[in-house]
This record gives structure tokens, sequence and C-alpha cells, in this order.
């Protein structure tokens, strides 16, 4: 009788703990492939069925998400039909099949796209006949676009004379060109505030060659005719950035400060930003450092600040994020720079890394009340990079003016590959300064110059006293940057393109032989930058003369697609 119970007893336990077993979360991980070609597939959405939690696949198309078994996994693509499997292992490769019915039949209205996320009846073709599918309706409403950019006036051409000097700060950002073609393949047309021509020609790198004699930076030049306008020249100006192999690089505290509010919920928002971070802690040393910001209605540190040697410990915490609440972006901001400052690194990289669709409801949230906050911590030797996510609700133009006035840099991120170029190829001149402040400022010459025109920079023009005052604010320089700037010149006995003003009763005018003469100089124009190293507060000056008699009949295959992108943005 003992000995039954005593089997009773031990059968009971083993059914408690395998059902203790069978419930506990693990974690699943695989690779998405489609299933005709067998590739791997970038971006694939993967969500625990009826729960929140949810990643995205990686470059390689791989994905790793906490369930427990007998959940379900969703698996949704675009073009691909969703497939849904009940977790029992571990290991759990997918084959995703293409979606005859999407790839059938693609409706574009007025430049607009109709989001999956109410469907309104589809047709499916097969064998000439036609197949009608019932409506299908989400458990939430169709968002309206209220994205927000900053309006702009572009650059027009300006009289050599009256003139001569052309000041603005550099911009190595790249937003606008992928912030473009997300619109692009979803069937919308950019409208002008969207496109800024600087970062489309910025988005690409160029073969210039390494500074030398111990600068930081280095000038190069070159001038061509305008392709659009062949009475016209173009100068190129190309600042190379000195490029600094990974491993010498200085430690880095990083503050991952992420935007976990109701308007991150959607796949391109918070997942993407999970898998973008964790690309990005991948790419760390042991000797970095990581902490965790989040704000949604407040903010809160998530994970002290970390060695990247405990990379598991800072996946768990980004797995473990959820969105849900308002967005007080600006209180977010202060406890990350706290934090940063916290752990500053003597000599290091010290930056705030903001993931975010800009849109803050709370608090701090006017792009007034942003540059006032984010220009008092300019000072702390924090650096910032701002990166941009979503759709629908992007605030563009506060994200533009957190990076240009708080030492920073910004990239918008539409997808998993733009991630990888951001923060693993380019991860040096997005994540380490090698200059800041950096401005430049170009003077023609009236005796070959009648008219010139800076092309984009819009944003970015500064007085021309600006360019010797070492407390006004400019762009920074990543590691192996390239920054381009072009100029679309007049030659004197070409017909300006500007407008006329009625003679002046209390000046001379240029007929007027009082006139100074211009100097006898067989220079085009001069281009003058000023830099300052990341922990000085006095600036150094580049000078580079380009003569008249340089033009190039055969431009350089960067120059030809600079302007080929210039062409594309205008």
């Amino acid at each position: 009788m003992k000995t039954t119970l005593q089997r009773i007893g031990m059968i009971l336990f083993m059914t408690g703990f395998f059902f203790s077993v069978w419930a506990q979360e693990m974690e699943v991980s695989g690779t998405v492939y489609d299933a005709q070609g067998k590739s791997p597939l970038i971006g694939v959405t993967v969500m625990v069925k009826g729960t929140q939690k949810g990643t995205v696949t990686d470059i390689n198309g791989r994905y790793r998400i906490k369930a427990e078994k007998g959940n379900t996994l969703t698996f949704s693509y675009i073009g691909y039909l969703i497939q849904e499997i009940k977790v029992k292992k571990l290991q759990l490769d997918v084959y995703l099949k293409q979606d005859e019915a999407t790839l059938d039949e693609v409706v574009v209205v007025a430049f607009g796209t109709q989001k999956k996320n109410a469907v309104a009846g589809s047709v499916m073709r097969v064998a000439d006949q036609s197949y009608y599918l019932p409506s299908v309706i989400f458990p939430y409403p169709r968002e309206v676009n209220t994205e927000e950019y900053e309006a702009f006036k572009e650059n027009r051409f300006l009289s050599a004379i009256q003139h001569p000097l052309s000041t603005f700060s550099l911009d190595v950002d790249g937003a606008s060109y992928s912030n473009i073609r997300r619109m692009i393949n979803q069937g919308q047309m950019p409208s002008k505030d969207v496109v800024r021509v600087e970062e489309i020609v910025n988005y690409f790198n160029y073969d210039y060659p390494q500074p030398s004699d111990g600068y930081p930076v280095r000038i190069v030049t070159e001038t061509a005719v305008c392709p659009w306008n062949k009475k016209h020249n173009m100068v190129r100006i190309g600042v190379k950035a000195k490029e600094i192999p990974s491993e010498t690089l200085p430690v880095s505290n990083f503050v991952f400060l992420l935007d976990v509010s109701g308007s991150m919920f959607s796949a391109n928002k918070l997942p993407l930003v999970k898998a973008s971070m964790k690309l990005l802690v991948n790419n760390l040393r042991p000797k970095d450092r990581v902490a965790i910001v989040t704000y949604a209605g407040a903010a809160g540190e998530v994970l002290p600040s970390t060695s990247a040697s405990d990379k598991q410990k800072i996946m768990e915490a980004l797995d473990n994020l959820q969105a849900g609440g308002s967005t007080a972006g600006g209180a977010g901001i202060q406890l990350a720079y706290k934090i940063a400052e916290k752990n500053l690194v003597k000599g290091g990289n010290n930056r705030v890394i903001l993931c975010t669709d800009g849109d803050f409801n709370v608090g701090v949230s006017s792009p007034t009340e942003l540059e006032s906050l984010i220009e008092s911590k300019r000072k702390s030797g924090v650096f910032l990079t701002v990166l941009g996510y979503g759709m629908g609700n992007y605030k563009d133009n506060k994200l533009q003016t957190l990076a240009q006035k708080g030492n920073g840099n910004h990239a918008y991120i539409d997808n998993l590959q733009e991630a990888n170029k951001v923060l693993v190829n380019e991860f040096g001149g997005t994540m380490y300064a090698v200059a800041k402040d950096v401005k430049l400022q170009v003077e023609f010459n009236p005796n070959f110059v009648n008219a010139y025109r800076l092309i984009g920079y819009e944003s970015r023009l500064l007085n021309d006293e600006d360019f010797n005052d070492d407390t006004k604010d400019a762009g920074e320089l990543g590691a192996g940057h390239t920054v381009t700037a072009l100029y679309e010149i007049v030659p004197v006995g070409v017909n300006v393109p500007v407008g006329s003003v009625d003679k002046l009763k209390y000046q001379q005018t240029k007929n007027d032989v009082s006139l100074p003469k211009f100097a006898d100089s067989k220079e085009l124009l001069t281009v003058k930058l000023r830099y300052k190293e990341p922990d000085k507060d006095v600036s150094r000056k580049l000078e580079v003369p380009v003569l008249a008699n340089r033009m190039n009949l055969n431009a350089s295959q960067d120059f030809n697609f600079a302007m080929a992108a210039a062409m594309f943005g205008q």
C-alpha cells in the first residue's frame, strides 16, 4: 500500500513538473526563408499570437523571440502569405510562400497606398476566373498622416559682388534620402519639405583622400561643366574625416534612449528599434558600456550602465520592452543625459542614442522647447545620435532640431538594411566624432564669378560673421565620414538669373569709378573650413584656393554621381 502511494505521489509530482516546464518561457530562434528561392528574408515580422511580443528578422533572416510551448507564432511579410506555427521546439525555420493574389494586382491611387490594416475586399485571379475574398477588419483604426517637416525655401542665385561670402554648417546626415525611399516604395510622392538635397548627396560615400599633416579633416575640390545648364559651371567641395580602425576607437559610454510610447507599437517602430540596437550591441567591444533609458508617460532607467561583454543581459533588456502610453520625450532626454554624464568616460566616446518617431506630446514637446533643452546639454561632453523610425506620425522637424542643436547626427531607419548601414558598416562615422562645430565659408572672386547658388543646406545656413565665432554651433564629423557641397556657378559674361533693384540714392553703384578694384587674382574661389576637436572649445582653420583655370572637361565618376544625386533631388 505504501509503495503504491509513493508511486502515485511520484506520478503527480512529475506531471506537475512537466506542466510547469511546458508553461515556462523559452527562447525560440530560427531563420525565415523565401519558399521559392530559399533565400533569407530580411524584416519579416514575427509575433506571438494574442500578445504584443514581437520582433523582426535581421539581415541574415534570423530571429529570436521568447514564447511558451503551445504558443502560436505568426510570420508576416509584404507580398507573402501569413504563416502561423505552434511552438514545439527551440529551433524553428520557416519558409514563406509568395501571395499570388497580392502580387497579381497592385492598385495605386493619387500617389497613395492603401494600408494593409483595412483591406476592403481584394480580387484573386486564377485561370481567368475571379474570386472575391471577404473584407477583413482589423481591431485598430486607420492612422491619419500627421507627419511634420520643417518648411524651407530653396537657395537662389546670389551676386558675387553683393554677396561674396557663402557660409554654412556641414551636414553629414542622410535621413532625407532613406525617408524619400520609404515614401517612393509605398507609392507616395514626397512633399517638397521632405527633400533635402544635401542629404541625398551625402547619403553616399565618395572616394576622397585621407587627411594628412595631423589634421582630422581634409578638403578636396573639383570643377566641371554644369550638366543641366552648359553655360554654367559646377564646383564640388569635399571634406574627408580621418578613418580610425574600430579596435582602436576610444571606449564608448552609450545610453540608448528608446521611445516605448503607444505610437511605437507597429512593426516598423519598436520591433525595428530593438532589432537595430541588437545589431549595434553585437558590434561593441567588452570595454564599451550600454545603459538603457525608456520613456512613455514617464522616463525610467531599465538597464544601468552595463559592460558590452554581457551582451545577453543587454539583449534581454531590449527583448522585454513593450509599447504603450503617452510620450514624455523631454523627460527621457534629461534622464539619458544625466546617466551619460554620471558614467562619463574622460577622453572617451560619450553618446546618447535616441530612437523615436518624434511624436512627443507630454511636457517639453515643441521644437522651440526641445531646442532650448538640447542646447543646455551641448557642453556636457555628451554627443547625440537621433534615429527616426516609422510613418504616419513621424516628426522629422523635431528630430532635425535635436540633431542640429545637440552636437548630433540624424538618420532615418526604414528597414534593417538601413540599420545595418548606419550602425554597423558606418559605425565609426555615426558613433565617434573626430571634429565638431565644422563650418565652411566660400569666398567667390567677382573677376570670374558673376553669381552662384549653393545646392541644398537651406537649414544649415549661417551668418558670415558666425564663421569666426566659436560660440556658434555647427555640425559634427564622424570617423571616416565624407561630406560634399555643390555650387552652381554663373561665369562672368553670362546673364545672371537674379532680380534687380532701383539705383541707390545714398551709396555708390558699381558704375562709379571710385569703387575699389577687384584683386588681381587667378583664383576662382577660396574654401575655408573651421572645426574644433571633440574635447576642445577653440577652433582651427583650414584654407584651400581653387584656380579659375582648373575646369575639368571630364568630371570624375564621384563628381558625376554627386551631380546626378543633386539633379534627382531638385
